[in-house]
């Protein structure tokens, strides 16, 4: 028998596939998805991530704890709210999660860029652990690229490359225009993959995610004590002096690094109340 010739289908049909959308912007920005390349780079950051439901539960339930802070401060520093969402991109809003090249925290700093933008890192302490400090940290950060380069997208790839790598390629490419140019892959995906996680996580019912109110994780309620320590001071003993326990402050204060306060004037968490 003579074989058969079967082409591919005109189409193909995923069940419950999700459009995306037909127009997106990133901190007021537009995507030029009218340029192929660039709808189909948004295509696998948002086929990828639009079907990674668990990660995406995960990302809606910690939003709940994490947002509000970040929200606040980013309307006191007059910046774009979308900037949020940054912080999913980096470490899907896990406090503690390390990269493989040793950036640190909720924000991913590495070390030499943490101490730039006055985080503290030594023995003792691990600012970049600190969900407060180092969201304060971030976001002076990103105003800082913002003002060098002049727009959010290029400021984000910046953040994920480096600014001196950004500058030697805008200077070697002669183009300013994100969509324009040549990065490290890593870098170009980033862009898109914050896009796809604005888009999810503004909408999620559209895309199928329904997460019943009490199963959002809540801000974790705290104090800040001002303390002022001559020596190293062991937390078991603040925590009895509050009424608590050494893990209760060791988890409201992750960057502090060992089983003691440093000597030093500073502020740590303790919880609310006491």
């Amino acid at each position: 028998a003579a074989a058969s010739e079967t082409g591919p289908p005109s189409q193909w049909f995923i069940r419950g596939d999700y459009p995306q959308p037909v127009q997106v912007s990133l901190c007021g920005e537009r995507m030029p998805l009218e340029n192929r390349q660039v709808w189909e780079m948004l295509d696998r950051e948002f086929t990828i991530l639009v079907w990674d439901r668990a990660q995406v539960y995960m990302w809606l339930k910690r939003t709940g704890r994490y947002f509000p802070f970040i929200e606040k401060s980013l309307a006191e520093e007059g910046l774009p709210d979308d900037l949020k969402y940054l912080a999913v991109a980096e470490s899907a809003l896990i406090i503690d999660i390390r990269s493989k090249r040793s950036a640190l925290g909720i924000w991913q700093f590495m070390a030499a860029t943490a101490r730039q933008n006055g985080l503290r890192k030594s023995r003792n302490i691990d600012e970049r652990l600190s969900f407060e400090l180092s969201t304060k940290a971030a976001l002076k950060y990103l105003k800082r690229l913002k003002s060098i380069f002049g727009t959010w997208t290029l400021a984000l790839a910046a953040y994920n490359c480096g600014d001196a790598r950004l500058k030697n390629e805008i200077k070697a490419q002669q183009v300013s225009d994100f969509y324009r140019l040549r990065l490290p892959k890593e870098t170009e995906r980033f862009i898109y993959r914050i896009s796809v996680i604005k888009i999810i996580l503004e909408h999620p019912e559209r895309y199928g995610y329904r997460l019943p109110l009490d199963r959002i994780y809540e801000p974790i309620k705290a104090e800040r004590l001002k303390v002022n320590l001559p020596t190293p001071l062991h937390i078991t003993k603040i925590a009895k002096t509050l009424g608590t326990d050494y893990k209760v402050l060791k988890e409201l204060n992750p960057h502090i690094l060992g089983r003691y306060f440093p000597a030093g004037k500073y502020e740590i968490n303790v919880p609310y109340g006491h």
